[in-house]
């Protein structure tokens, strides 16, 4: 079993490098299972907004990039994910949690998971929503994405975000589960009950010269640094 900490500045924040050595260790795991899970008291805070609103349209492109190797390399992988949310996995956050096979979320007072991209005017790149699209259904996929609120560990158990409130060892006696099936059998049905992440040419083409832009704009950047400041 291969253990994955997000460990970073800014309650693990997902900036380009911690992205990149996140994707790396997925990838050096093979099909070995992994164990994600947050430092101290968090699980991810989300996308690192100051990196986010430091970037040109190019930067942007490499950052979504990285984005979506890392989130296709984690639903895609093999061998068992599960997620231990041990507390705040927010937007970014909460999509690093939904690619893992198994989420278990801290019942701690005050810790919050949530998709809030609608609310701070962020476009979710095409891989990402396929996947979060695949992990949630119906009803429970639309509130959580236009709702873009953010949720209680009971909340979230009920709307489908997390599977299980626990704690850390319940977290890892279902990766110890998991980990106990035949690999060549687990990969395969998993596999076959997933598919893959890819996109159309033209959805790929929309989103580089669409959406891309609107993360570049400068209405968006404002409000990302006023969303900044009352963090400070």
């Amino acid at each position: 079993m291969k253990t994955i900490v997000l460990s970073g500045p800014g309650k693990g924040s997902l900036s380009t490098e911690l992205m990149t050595r996140t994707l790396a260790a997925v990838r050096e795991a093979g099909d070995a299972p992994i164990f994600l899970t947050g430092e101290g008291d968090a699980f991810s805070a989300g996308l690192n907004l100051k990196e986010v609103a430091s970037l040109d349209e190019a930067g942007l492109r490499r950052f979504l990039g990285v984005l979506e190797e890392l989130v296709t390399a984690l639903y895609e992988h093999p061998g068992p994910t599960v997620a231990w949310i041990n507390g705040h996995a927010i937007a970014g956050g909460c999509v690093m949690a939904l690619a893992c096979d198994v989420r278990v979320m801290t019942a701690r007072e005050g810790a919050r998971i949530g998709l809030n991209e609608v609310a701070l005017g962020l476009r979710f790149p095409p891989r990402t929503f396929e996947m979060i699209r695949k992990r949630m259904t119906g009803p429970a996929l639309e509130r959580a994405v236009l709702e873009a609120s953010l949720y209680t560990a009971a909340e979230a158990l009920a709307l489908g975000l997390c599977d299980l409130v626990g704690d850390e060892s319940d977290a890892r006696a279902h990766i110890a589960r998991l980990a106990a099936h035949p690999r060549d059998a687990y990969a395969e049905a998993k596999r076959a009950l997933r598919g893959s992440l890819e996109i159309s040419d033209a959805e790929q083409r929309r989103f580089l010269e669409e959406v891309v832009p609107r993360w570049a704009a400068p209405e968006l950047k404002e409000r990302l640094r006023a969303v900044l400041a009352k963090k400070k």
